[in-house]
């Protein structure tokens, strides 16, 4: 990935082209989901479609690995709430923690299977936040410069997680750590590596790859990965 694609030139130039398709739902899902193996825990076949098992953990990321010692590292929510704070390491680890095992479904077609993950539930976030009525959508970005967005509703899930802890050891650097989203029921690019924001929306914006042609809705189970094509300028 290139530094320029970081250049709000380009990503405004991107917007018109992209912004019609993707707010509108891109790719809609419907009909039975798809997928193979015995059903997960919600129901779905564990293995989505044009997806393989992988023993281990692809790295992807845009290019930038931050590495920000742990007495500096904040964790911002705000937008619309009514209790904005920011959280340092000890106020993090000091929050409930959560344990949990999920799967982990890349874009680029690989699956990593039964991730055991210890971290905090987003909801204990967003209770702590106090959110607002106006509250509906969800914008994360990253210490890397990066963004993706959701609906409130689907942060909301007991499997979604800020995890710091991964397979019994520290989240390794190159995966986000110290800390990461994971977004089990979603293309795993919906979960921010390094996250460094919590920015609770009333209207939907676009991240990093939804501005880019990726699926806004990013659900593995039917096959939804794009919305058009990525063109660049």
């Amino acid at each position: 990935m290139s530094a320029n694609e970081f250049n709000p030139k380009l990503i405004r130039a991107k917007i018109n082209k992209a912004k019609k398709a993707i707010l509108s739902g891109g790719k809609t899902p419907h009909g039975p989901v798809e997928g193979s193996g015995p059903p997960n825990r919600h129901g779905a076949p564990k293995l989505p479609p044009g997806q393989h098992a992988v023993p281990n953990w692809p790295v992807l990321d845009l290019g930038v690995k931050p590495q920000i010692p742990l007495d500096r590292w904040k964790l911002e929510i705000k937008g619309e709430v009514e209790n904005p704070l920011t959280l340092s390491w000890e106020q993090f680890l000091a929050l409930p923690q959560a344990e949990d095992v999920s799967d982990f479904h890349c874009v680029t077609t690989w699956s990593r299977m039964d991730n055991h993950w210890k971290g905090v539930r987003f909801k204990t976030i967003a209770e702590l936040a106090k959110l607002k009525p106006s509250a509906r959508f969800v914008l994360c970005t990253g210490y890397d410069g990066y963004s993706t967005n959701l609906k409130l509703e689907e942060c909301l899930d007991e499997d979604v997680l800020l995890v710091h802890t991964w397979e019994g050891k520290p989240l390794p650097l190159e995966h986000g750590g110290p800390l990461r989203m994971i977004t089990p029921r979603k293309y795993a690019w919906k979960g921010s590596k390094w996250i460094k924001e919590i920015i609770f929306v009333k209207e939907d914006q676009l991240g990093f790859w939804e501005l880019r042609g990726y699926s806004n809705t990013a659900e593995p189970w039917y096959d939804d990965r794009y919305a058009e094509p990525y063109v660049s300028e």
